[in-house]
């Protein structure tokens, strides 16, 4: 999976968040665990994660298939900000 398609994980993810051992926010590049997140944006069909360290709405986690390390998620925001 490229940083293209990891993207469409940032969205309505609160399902597939709450069975991840950790996530990370694509704006600031931090790694943290999911139960970490306190707010979400409601979007069909589910809610989306707000980052809890910058406010962003560009939260994965890990089991995407795309590497979640401080290294992929500077690639995403490279493409995407």
């Amino acid at each position: 999976m490229d940083c293209i398609e990891a993207h469409k994980y940032s969205f309505a993810n609160k399902t597939m968040l709450k069975n991840e051992m950790k996530c990370g926010c694509f704006y600031c590049c931090k790694i943290f665990s999911p139960s970490e997140i306190e707010d979400w944006c409601e979007d069909e069909p589910d809610w989306t994660a707000i980052c809890p360290y910058c406010g962003i709405d560009s939260v994965i986690g890990e089991s995407i298939g795309y590497p979640l390390t401080k290294e992929s998620l500077e690639k995403m925001h490279k493409e995407w900000f």
